[in-house]
């Protein structure tokens, strides 16, 4: 059994989250930005269907990449000196956002629900949540969005329209977070696409040691363009 959370009880240490399910810690009705921000700063996330109370977790081990250790074959590589596209970020946070709850193939429905959109847009509006966007020809064709509280990224998630419009994202967001001194980006749960990108597992102790001196110095802003400039135009 896991616990239900009732408006402001503390969420239980992540040390009792579930082996099976991996991760799940406990349950409750309550999603607001603060409670999303508590969380977040205690290794915590929530992911749920619709009609589904709002489910917290945090599994073990947990996936994730450093940015400087971002993987770029020599295809993609090719593919990001490409001058026909333009990255921006946090021109189209909401956009983004319904992008990616769009029913993948083989899904009936999505996590990303109405519930979820206007929390995450109110983070946004207080500059913790960000999006990084790929354009082409005016047209918003690739993506992702996630939180950023001090020196961690956590990533939510990531939609293509086009070939490896969410590969140019997640190269540009993790260049830029290395740049900024950023530890770490969460990628919560193991994909082969992550993988293959440069994701990797480490044990939940680990990633809560550096969680816990990434997030001690946190000040909420919005991102400008301007400030994740296209790193392969040569």
């Amino acid at each position: 059994m896991i616990p239900w959370l009732e408006p402001g009880d503390a969420f239980p240490p992540v040390t009792q989250a579930l082996a099976e399910p991996n991760g799940l810690l406990a349950a409750g009705l309550e999603l607001t930005p603060q409670r999303i921000l508590d969380a977040y700063r205690q290794g915590i996330f929530p992911w749920f269907s619709e009609g589904e109370p709002v489910l917290w977790w945090s599994p073990d081990p947990r996936m994730v990449l450093v940015p400087s250790e971002i993987r770029i074959t020599p295809s993609m590589r090719k593919v990001l000196r490409n001058r026909t596209y333009e990255v921006r970020c946090d021109t189209a946070f909401e956009q983004v956002m319904r992008l990616c709850a769009e029913p993948r193939d083989g899904q009936r429905g999505t996590w990303i629900s109405a519930p979820m959109i206007a929390a995450y847009c109110a983070l946004h509006a207080q500059g913790w949540a960000h999006s990084v966007e790929i354009w082409v020809g005016g047209e918003l064709v690739g993506g992702l969005y996630g939180m950023a509280i001090g020196r961690m990224f956590y990533g939510e998630s990531m939609f293509s329209r086009v070939r490896d419009g969410s590969k140019i994202a997640l190269v540009h967001l993790a260049r830029y977070l290395e740049s900024q001194g950023f530890e770490l980006i969460d990628c919560q749960m193991n994909t082969a696409h992550l993988a293959s990108m440069g994701g990797r597992e480490i044990a939940r102790s680990e990633f809560c040691r550096v969680l816990s001196q990434s997030v001690l110095s946190a000040h909420p802003r919005r991102w400008r363009t301007d400030e994740i400039p296209h790193y392969f135009k040569d």
